[in-house]
């Protein structure tokens, strides 16, 4: 991996991708008007653009790039403020003041979600493994405008971290978090998804195990939500009670914790 600024560049932009490349512990290449794709053949290498709007990731040989954007969220959330239904919020029991904790955060399109439901006395956490996804991510959860300011305001209350799910959850106290979430669907969903097919190269390929749903249920105050395909055994492998639902591909389940 390195870092680049965008072919139209400036020194504000070069500052920032200059920090960037510290704080991600890679190399820092000058655009120097070059090609994106000479650049990546030169250093064999994925690459982030930074860009005056937005910052973009790009596969090793990939010519269209990953960027945040809040994806579902922001429909939803409309939805919600004319108080119709999101069978999310019936799943994970979101009221105000809850505590939530996302294991498979991806884009962040349910923690946002979340996050406006909770509000302010509420807190909401996410759990990325991907270093480079989670970086992108945390920087457009706090810059993007959506032009909804309760979804702006959800959006920069979400603390994100950049670790592995189990090993989090390990640190974590008993009964520490109202509502532990795992949506495993999250890599075939952005598959399906024209803007950000991309992301499918930086995926993190790794199945829940038993011993990090022993720890969320550990962890739980409330309850462990699973969203998974309308066809999946988890739900019955690791003992979740399902909502189904006729005409979706995905169903939600949870194990109550009282």
């Amino acid at each position: 991996m390195f870092v680049t600024t965008a072919g139209r560049t400036n020194q504000e932009m070069i500052k920032k991708a200059r920090e960037m490349a510290g704080n991600l512990k890679v190399d820092y290449i000058p655009r120097n008007k070059k090609s994106i794709h000479y650049l990546q053949m030169q250093a064999n290498s994925e690459c982030m653009v930074v860009g005056k709007e937005r910052i973009e990731l790009f596969g090793k040989g990939e010519s269209q790039p990953f960027f945040f954007h809040p994806n579902s969220a922001m429909f939803r959330i409309k939805r919600l403020m004319k108080r119709e239904h999101d069978p999310f919020v019936d799943a994970a029991c979101l009221i105000e003041g809850t505590s939530f904790l996302d294991c498979t955060l991806g884009l962040a399109s349910d923690s946002i979600v979340a996050s406006y439901l909770v509000g302010e006395s509420g807190s909401v956490t996410g759990v990325e493994g991907q270093p480079f996804l989670a970086f992108i991510v945390k920087s457009g959860l706090s810059t993007w405008d959506s032009g909804l300011s309760a979804m702006d305001e959800a959006m920069r209350r979400i603390i994100v971290v950049n670790e592995n799910a189990l090993n989090y959850l390990r640190r974590l106290p008993s009964e520490s978090i109202d509502c532990v979430y795992f949506d495993p669907m999250f890599e075939e969903s952005i598959l399906e998804s024209d803007g950000i097919k991309a992301l499918g190269h930086f995926a993190i390929h790794e199945d829940l195990q038993e011993e990090t749903i022993r720890e969320a249920i550990r962890v739980s105050r409330q309850r462990v939500v699973l969203k998974d395909q309308y066809k999946s055994g988890r739900f019955q492998k690791f003992g979740f009670r399902v909502m189904r639902r006729k005409t979706a591909k995905f169903h939600y389940g949870w194990i109550e914790k009282n």
